[in-house]
């Protein structure tokens, strides 16, 4: 009898408006990922063998990327969840969300970096004021010619503004996909990879739903967006301030890393883009 091999599972969910047959490609995985429901669920799973992933059939220039998500309860510790935006190449742009799985009842870590023409080392982590794994949350990215922006049901939890006045790259030029994609990480994900993931747990099983992408595609070098600021109003949106002191709370109650505060890191200073993306 062939021994059985633990998987860990993520499931999709598409809004009424998305189908992930129209929307995504599975890229690898060797059939561990599939598309269900007529087209209405994705799973993704990972073995010992392989994790996998999928990309999305469209490029953006900008954008606002929601996406629900019900983390992996229990022993989630050496895996990795992520869902994220990236162009290609070694000088590509990236916004980051990863979720760093943990030891059953020990707190997730949201891992956030934002990369610029190949450069990243721009990290924010956090823990959440809720059990990410006991329902579904709505994990945003921003992304406009001025900022861009994390949140979590709504509530920012990271502002990176254009740091162009100070010398430094912006992501503008450059299309990027969304992809996700799951995999057993524990050289490095959990306590610097000093824990393992433990098998015996599995099956572990993460979801996601209403998958919704408001954004202007890129498409043989034009954008689907007019020039009507009224039509796409996230192209200029900001911070009120309501969400001013929302942003400051999180991060002075939940932050538990801020690459603009590392002296040990950075001895010489600060990057240049930490002095218009300070914190609270």
């Amino acid at each position: 009898m062939a021994p059985i091999i633990p998987i860990l599972v993520i499931t999709l969910f598409a809004s009424a408006s998305a189908n992930f047959y129209q929307d995504m490609d599975i890229t690898w995985g060797d059939g561990r990922a599939k598309i269900l429901n007529n087209g209405e669920l994705l799973t993704l799973s990972l073995d010992k063998a392989s994790g996998s992933g999928f990309q999305s059939r469209n490029e953006y220039l900008f954008g606002k990327i929601d996406m629900q998500l019900k983390l992996v309860p229990g022993n989630s510790a050496g895996t990795v969840t992520a869902y994220y935006l990236s162009s290609q190449g070694a000088t590509h742009d990236e916004i980051d969300f990863e979720f760093l799985g943990n030891l059953s009842g020990d707190p997730y870590i949201l891992h956030t970096n934002v990369f610029s023409q190949g450069k990243g080392n721009r990290e924010q982590q956090f823990y959440l004021w809720f059990d990410p794994t006991a329902d579904f949350h709505t994990y945003s990215i921003l992304w406009n010619p001025q900022r861009i922006i994390f949140s979590v049901d709504g509530t920012p939890i990271r502002e990176y503004k254009n740091p162009e006045s100070v010398g430094v790259a912006y992501l503008k030029n450059q299309a990027m996909r969304i992809y996700s994609s799951l995999w057993n990480a524990d050289d490095w994900a959990t306590r610097g990879g000093l824990v393992k993931t433990d098998w015996s747990h599995a099956p572990f099983t993460a979801s996601y739903r209403n998958f919704v992408a408001n954004a202007c595609v890129w498409s043989s070098g034009s954008s689907s967006c007019s020039n009507d600021p009224t039509a796409n109003a996230w192209l200029n949106e900001e911070l009120d301030s309501t969400n001013q002191e929302r942003l400051k709370w999180v991060q002075q109650n939940y932050m538990i890393y801020n690459y603009c505060s590392d002296s040990k890191r950075f001895p010489q200073g600060f990057p240049p883009e930490c002095t218009i993306n300070t914190t609270a």
